[in-house]
């Protein structure tokens, strides 16, 4: 049994035994089943996936539930704060050696693969091959064998550049929210979150219609050599990332609409608020290294 404190809370709280992890596990086996058969040709898998997909948000929808509940009731002390910090701290920094391997292989490729195939050794295999970045067409860094077909680049101008905008700007909304809600002004927080859930969903929406453009217009597709590559790899789970944040904020908000969290008692608030910033900041060298340089 869990220790308790004399004002009543328990010093660590130990949950019942549940079956979540494992419902949770059990989806996701479905999940990844169901997604590799079909995109073998597996009619069958789409099936498998949509099955996987309802357990395992089914299952997250339930285990959270519970875990509001028992912060509301009381349950929760110093030791589950502290542990529920070390937690997100410790989730953010594999997300930043997650976009770490990213970003490195990036800058593995414009630094050592390409000249490595532009030297004095591969002269005879691809005696026309001009190791240079970015690979916009066959011939040159795109497919020496002329299998990729010609792409155009990608430059900041304009849609990149208003992406950062919004979300440096819901940056600063995350913080005039956070400061709110420690000034006990529940309003004022609640509109500011608002603020920020739509400059993510907005965000979406433009990294959308980017993407249809790219495909369409430039022609630049997934498999657009290394660039098409690491462009799509880089941006879309970024893009991933800010719609799991999105959502985050967005039930945070729910949550303080119906009363929860104190000027005192918030880590929900701060967890989420945490990982929207570090989303800023990937973005940050994501507009930097790929549409600038």
């Amino acid at each position: 049994m869990s220790s308790t404190s004399t004002t009543g809370t328990p010093h660590y709280f130990i949950p019942a035994p549940s079956s979540h992890p494992v419902m949770a596990s059990l989806g996701l086996l479905f999940v990844v089943l169901g997604a590799s058969q079909w995109i073998n040709g597996h009619e069958w898998g789409i099936y498998s996936l949509a099955f996987g997909m309802v357990v395992w948000l089914g299952t997250l929808f339930r285990w959270f539930s519970e875990s509001v509940r028992e912060s509301q009731g009381g349950l929760y002390g110093h030791k589950i704060d502290l542990s529920y910090r070390w937690a997100m701290s410790w989730f953010i920094f594999s997300e930043v050696m997650f976009f770490g391997a990213f970003f490195t292989s990036l800058w593995w490729a414009r630094m050592h693969s390409i000249p490595a195939l532009g030297g004095l050794e591969n002269s005879l295999l691809w005696p026309e091959f001009k190791a240079v970045w970015p690979s916009m067409a066959a011939g040159v860094t795109a497919s020496p064998a002329d299998v990729v077909e010609p792409f155009q680049t990608v430059g900041p101008f304009w849609l990149p550049t208003i992406n950062t905008a919004l979300l440096l700007t819901s940056g600063v909304t995350m913080t005039i929210a956070h400061h709110a809600l420690r000034a006990g002004h529940r309003l004022q927080t609640i509109g500011f979150m608002w603020t920020t859930v739509i400059l993510g969903f907005v965000f979406l929406c433009v990294q959308g219609y980017e993407y249809s453009h790219l495909y369409s217009d430039l022609n630049l597709k997934l498999n657009s050599g290394v660039y098409g590559s690491t462009f799509y790899m880089l941006t879309g789970f970024h893009g991933f990332h800010v719609f799991v944040g999105m959502l985050m904020l967005l039930f945070i908000t729910l949550r303080l609409q119906k009363g929860h969290f104190t000027a005192d008692k918030h880590f929900g608030f701060e967890g989420a608020a945490w990982y929207w910033h570090f989303v800023d900041v990937v973005w940050l060298g994501l507009y930097i290294l790929v549409y600038w340089l």
